[in-house]
């Protein structure tokens, strides 16, 4: 892979953190690219060399995200849920502005809806409808259901300022999974 130049990731970074700044503030809608490129101290050319528009650089700051989502997702796959839950949220406290924001934010359902995929993605394999405790149930159900749950735990989380540390949310969502998946 092709070695970024500091300068570039330094500007991009920079969009990114307007980007999420500027969500925190006001509605996506109503945010422009020179609102953007004041924040970040760049010149809107500098957006559109690596942005089509203000919903590309969303879009891939989203799908940034989830895909640093699904690699923890692989580097857990050996793990409870518990200690696997215990890197998502530890991943969610340091992004915390972009995660709060995101769910928090109406003009986001987007995140939410690939956050979603990504939590029904990473369960298909630890559904076994076959077992005692979901024999006759369908995938599709338990798979929406528990994946829901992820979610909406992760929402409250952030909308109400985490008050529980990382710890004590990965430790209690995770033997709630550990309890159905076992």
């Amino acid at each position: 892979m092709a070695k970024v130049d500091r300068r570039i990731a330094k500007s991009q970074v920079a969009i990114k953190n307007a980007v999420t700044e500027l969500m925190s503030e006001k509605g996506f809608d109503d945010i422009t690219i020179q609102d953007i490129a004041d924040r970040a101290d760049v010149n809107r050319g500098t957006i559109y060399l690596h942005y089509s528009d203000k919903y590309d650089l969303l879009d891939k700051m989203i799908e940034e995200h989830i895909e640093n989502l699904r690699e923890l997702c692989q580097s857990a796959s050996e793990m409870t849920f518990q200690e696997g839950n215990y890197v998502w949220y530890e991943y969610f406290e340091r992004n915390y502005l972009f995660f709060s924001t995101m769910l928090a934010s109406k003009g986001a359902p987007y995140f939410r809806s690939r956050f979603l995929d990504l939590v029904i993605e990473e369960f298909k394999a630890e559904v076994d409808i076959a077992a005692e405790k979901n024999n006759g149930l369908n995938e599709e159900v338990v798979l929406q259901f528990f994946a829901s749950a992820v979610v909406g735990s992760v929402e409250w989380w952030f909308k109400n300022e985490m008050p529980l540390p990382a710890r004590i949310m990965a430790e209690q969502t995770g033997a709630l999974l550990d309890r159905n998946f076992e």
